[in-house]
């Protein structure tokens, strides 16, 4: 199967709607609401998802950008539209989302818990803008599925897989000829979709409050590790032959066992002001309040 880029012209604007542009809104959007529907379910403010959303949106992008420049040792590739990593956007909006919920004083522990699930499945749609702008594909393979990404960021060519990924190719092939590869971004849209049904059933279990982001860091870190295996990668220099992906999933797998463990007897954290009264309790503090304007009638002071 031959696979071309998903674009749409844009009129009067130098640049098209591409597949990943467009799943990538679809993702946060779809992550927000999920994360509404939960805060709902128990009762919370359900505007604290937008104010997820927006952290992330920002601080995903500037942290997916980065490491990418990072690993290309690149500086030129900031302003170019393609080069984003994704853990590189996990870390720069979960710092986001961190600091915007500290300012709003809700605790860490609320805002992991109840965005845990939308995570999984916005990964998994965002995921599929990736197959979308063939981007993020893997070795080749004679599987009956496999695909071909003859215009792909870069092109599946022998010269490109062996070159710039270092996959070894069939002696004497021509480098321009198009390779059947895996295409791994499905792979990966179907584990986390999995991944996502578990932990949204998994949420209405009476378990700590944090613990479901613990699984969650659980399922990632086994999901991208798995993939890295026949995912087309240049980056296998740092302990060869893992990816720095893979190193960086195992630390992800350690960090969610270690939550599941600190957190299993913990009591329920208060979910702070903001979450239990949301904008109105924040709107009657600096209101003034009745008896105080009943108190200056009678008193004759205005």
């Amino acid at each position: 199967m031959t696979i071309y880029p998903f674009k749409i012209p844009l009129p009067f604007f130098p640049h098209e709607l591409t597949g990943y542009g467009l799943m990538m809104m679809v993702a946060f959007l779809m992550g927000g609401w999920l994360i509404a529907l939960e805060l709902r379910r128990r009762g919370l403010l359900e505007e604290y998802s937008a104010d997820i959303i927006a952290a992330a949106v920002v601080g995903g992008i500037v942290g997916a950008k980065l490491w990418y420049v990072a690993l290309t040792r690149d500086p030129g590739s900031l302003f170019e539209r393609g080069g984003f990593v994704w853990y590189g956007g996990f870390l720069g909006g979960a710092a986001a989302v961190i600091l915007n919920g500290w300012r709003l004083r809700v605790p860490l522990r609320w805002t992991m818990h109840v965005a845990a699930p939308a995570l999984a499945a916005a990964y998994a749609l965002g995921r599929v803008g990736c197959f979308l702008v063939n981007d993020d594909y893997g070795r080749p393979t004679s599987l009956p599925w496999g695909v071909k990404f003859p215009q792909g960021l870069p092109p599946s060519t022998a010269g490109n897989l062996q070159h710039l990924f270092g996959v070894p190719v069939p002696a004497g092939i021509d480098p321009s000829t198009v390779l059947t590869v895996h295409p791994t971004q499905l792979y990966e849209t179907t584990l986390m979709l999995a991944a996502f049904f578990v932990l949204w059933v998994w949420r209405r279990r009476p378990k700590p409050i944090g613990w479901l982001f613990g699984a969650y860091l659980i399922f990632a870190g086994i999901e991208r590790f798995l993939i890295e295996i026949v995912r087309a990668k240049d980056d296998r220099w740092v302990i060869p032959p893992f990816t720095l992906a893979q190193l960086t999933s195992v630390i992800l797998v350690l960090i969610g066992l270690w939550i599941l463990t600190r957190w299993k007897d913990d009591p329920t954290p208060d979910p702070g002001d903001y979450l239990r009264g949301g904008k109105e309790l924040v709107a009657s503090k600096t209101s003034t309040p009745p008896e105080a304007v009943a108190t200056k009638q009678v008193s004759g002071k205005k």
